[in-house]
């Protein structure tokens, strides 16, 4: 539609909206003029160390740098570890709602997701009880703290408390928590394997640049954990796809290292922030729109399942598929359905777009729904 012309307001978008730091793309120009072009088999050690003490100095982590692996984005290396980690027919704990991309790549690994509900009036998350009721027979938790697509930060206290679950059981635990650093208000996010001291051994922390440093384009991510399991992981990625390319490297490497980088996250952690509270109050004042305020992440997940029964455009709403639908035939406003993510009752908005953009939709959006 926008490519006909049409005036379509985006909020589908899983990226930052920001342009990647300038310093983070100087130092990949360098490299490529350095003639940076080669494989890297070797080239990305020092991109490991400085995970390795990211994951010290921020996270309460302790790691040598072979329990590092550089991958081709965070979502490679979630794909990498189930992989390596289920047998057919294996069983992995989901919370439910879920990042899409979850149960297919278990699975494409053979395993057998189990989703976990956690709805809107419990804030979106999973009780240690749930957990421990599931856990028999299942082999891996995923976490993912904040949370795609509901905008759900779990507190400190709260992923203790699943920690102590877990460690009454036999899970290990697959942390995703590639938007630590975009949480609003006072909100902590907090390192699962940081939690306990016999956790480490039991948890793959994987995170990654597209959201904090706005390097989507990049694909570069990473993975921490057991040695025997970064190995593994390592094996596959050698016959599956190789290392990353060396001038993305040493973007990461500047982001992880450059005096310049805590100043480039906060401004635009600070800008997201903005523009989450805004959303999220604009969508509750919306007539059948209820709305989780977001601590994290760039999303709100609005519940609109109120307006179910509805005919709208033409259009029978019966579902997140038919109300995103609607919306997108009727005012030109792009929504993501909840479906996709486990909860038809919701549609996603991602607010990594202009404040003007976002009053544009809502307003938009508003007209439509109001009764």
């Amino acid at each position: 539609m926008k490519d006909a012309g049409e005036d379509v307001v985006a909020f589908a978008a899983g990226e930052p909206d920001f342009d990647t730091p300038t310093f983070i793309k100087d130092a990949a120009k360098a490299a490529l003029d350095a003639g940076d072009t080669r494989y890297t088999a070797r080239g990305a050690e020092k991109l490991k160390q400085a995970v390795a003490d990211k994951l010290a100095r921020e996270n309460g982590q302790h790691v040598q740098s072979d329990q590092v692996i550089c991958t081709f984005g965070g979502k490679h290396a979630i794909y990498a570890a189930m992989q390596v980690l289920l047998n057919p027919g294996d069983k992995v704990l989901i919370p439910s709602p879920y990042w899409v991309s979850y149960p297919e790549m278990v699975r494409l690994a053979g395993g057998q997701p189990v989703f976990l509900p956690a709805r809107a009036k419990d804030g979106f998350k999973v009780t240690p009880r749930q957990i421990l009721d599931a856990a028999p027979g299942a082999k891996i938790l995923i976490m993912n703290s904040p949370c795609n697509p509901t905008g759900v930060t779990y507190s400190p206290a709260e992923l203790q408390a699943i920690a102590a679950a877990v460690l009454q059981t036999g899970l290990a635990v697959l942390s995703d928590e590639i938007y630590e650093r975009l949480v609003y208000g006072q909100t902590q996010a907090v390192s699962f394997a940081s939690l306990d001291k016999a956790l480490p051994e039991r948890t793959i922390t994987v995170n990654g640049f597209a959201k904090t440093f706005s390097m989507p384009g990049w694909r570069l991510g990473w993975a921490a954990g057991p040695k025997n399991v970064i190995a593994a992981m390592r094996r596959l990625m050698s016959h599956e796809t190789s290392d990353v390319a060396g001038f993305v490297v040493a973007g990461g490497l500047a982001a992880l290292t450059s005096p310049q980088a805590p100043a480039a996250i906060e401004a635009m952690r600070v800008e997201f922030e903005k523009r989450g509270v805004h959303m999220a109050a604009r969508l509750n004042a919306i007539s059948g729109v209820q709305c989780v305020q977001p601590t994290g992440a760039f999303y709100c997940f609005p519940d609109i399942s109120s307006h179910f029964g509805r005919t709208i455009g033409g259009v029978k709403i019966t579902d997140s598929l038919t109300f995103a639908q609607a919306m997108l035939e009727t005012c030109k406003v792009a929504l993501v359905p909840g479906g996709a993510f486990g909860e038809d009752a919701c549609v996603r908005l991602s607010f990594a777009t202009s404040m003007a953009q976002i009053d544009k939709g809502l307003d938009r959006l508003e007209k439509v729904l109001t009764l």
